[in-house]
């Protein structure tokens, strides 16, 4: 055998080695890792290692334990604005021409109805007088047939309409907080004239955030202070919640929720601002655990409670964070007063150094 085929037998050797430390490499971790997932999962359903007894357990010093707690809560939304009049009439008279009278004030109290301002109606009242005569005239002269007749009363309900036109009316009882015409003025259709508001209720819109909205409904209660009532406690309600929300310019989504304020004190006026929350529930009670012990795996979070006996049982819960390390448990076989374990693998890891620690020294 030649020089040049001992080199290449001796590599190929070589390489075959190499190949079968690296398959034996592999298999020996997947061993262990197979190994490590089978001793896990049997510390999980059995709470002690294969290698123990029940009376074993206390061997492990690394667990963490946690209790479940009970606490009571309250729940309410910090809000703030300003309040304005329950509804607002913007007057317009829808005739052109001067004005004749006016009949109201700043700060006059008005009922629903009431006549409040008129525009020369001269033109108007001639159109209805004409078109009574029209319709009396062919009525008595018998040569006119009914549709006709019926045509000329359809003028005449139109001239009066026209006609009535020319005044304005209060659309519910309220003070006039404003007067923008006075008599003798040329009037325009559909300028200001005067603005009344029903300031019996008061109203605000205040902004919720898409969070805590899913806790507030109609007639939820409000409790309102302002600066120009001090010490007074103010009842208000939830009267309407839109059916879309917004955007804030940070991003935020929102929902512009009406609130109403059915009696409000004489020194609380349209403008003023206030403070308050809406109170979305009573005193309630709730699961709370530290945040390490909850472990969440493909959306599904679990707890691990320690029985009595010493053993584990791993139960599947529904959880809400709250912030601060803390979740509230909403759903789940847990109660008050349960003890929690985990850092298990913390703990496996803890046990196994010991042991080889124990193997070296034995070896020594």
């Amino acid at each position: 055998m030649d020089n040049e085929s001992k080199v290449r037998n001796e590599r190929a050797r070589k390489l075959r080695r190499k190949r079968t430390r690296q398959l034996i490499i592999s298999l020996i971790i997947m061993a262990v890792l197979a190994a490590g997932i089978w001793v896990y999962n049997y510390r999980m359903q059995n709470g002690i290692f294969p290698w123990q007894t029940k009376e074993d357990t206390s061997d492990i010093d690394n667990i963490s334990t946690t209790t479940v707690r009970e606490e009571s809560y309250h729940t309410s939304i910090d809000v703030s604005g300003s309040v304005v009049a329950y509804d607002t009439q913007k007057v317009q008279i829808r005739g052109t021409g001067a004005v004749t009278g006016v009949f109201v004030s700043e700060g006059d109290r008005v009922k629903k109805g009431q006549l409040l301002a008129t525009v020369d109606d001269s033109d108007q009242q001639y159109e209805v007088a004409n078109m009574e005569k029209q319709i009396e005239t062919a009525k008595m002269g018998g040569t006119t047939s009914a549709r006709d007749i019926e045509l000329l009363e359809m003028r005449l309900d139109s001239a009066r309409k026209k006609l009535d036109n020319m005044k304005a009316y209060a659309d519910f009882d309220g003070v006039v907080v404003s007067v923008s015409i006075r008599e003798g003025d040329y009037y325009t259709a559909g300028a200001a004239a005067i603005t009344i508001i029903d300031d019996s209720k008061l109203k605000t819109t205040v902004e919720v955030d898409e969070i805590d909205i899913q806790m507030v409904k109609v007639g939820t209660p409000v409790h309102i202070t302002c600066d120009s009532c001090p010490g007074v406690n103010i009842e208000g309600r939830v009267s309407y919640i839109p059916m879309i929300g917004r955007y804030t310019n940070q991003g935020i989504g929102v929902m512009d929720v009406e609130i109403i304020i059915d009696d409000p004190p004489a020194g609380l006026k349209p403008g003023f601002s206030f403070g308050g929350s809406i109170e979305v529930e009573a005193d309630q009670k709730m699961l709370l655990v530290a945040q390490a012990a909850v472990s969440t795996s493909r959306g599904v979070s679990s707890v691990t409670k320690l029985l009595d006996d010493g053993s584990f049982q791993k139960v599947t819960v529904t959880v809400k964070y709250l912030g601060e390390n803390l979740y509230q448990i909403i759903d789940g076989d847990v109660k008050d007063g349960d003890v929690l374990v985990y850092n298990l693998m913390g703990s496996l890891e803890s046990y196994i150094n010991r042991q080889v620690s124990s193997f070296r020294s034995d070896d020594n």
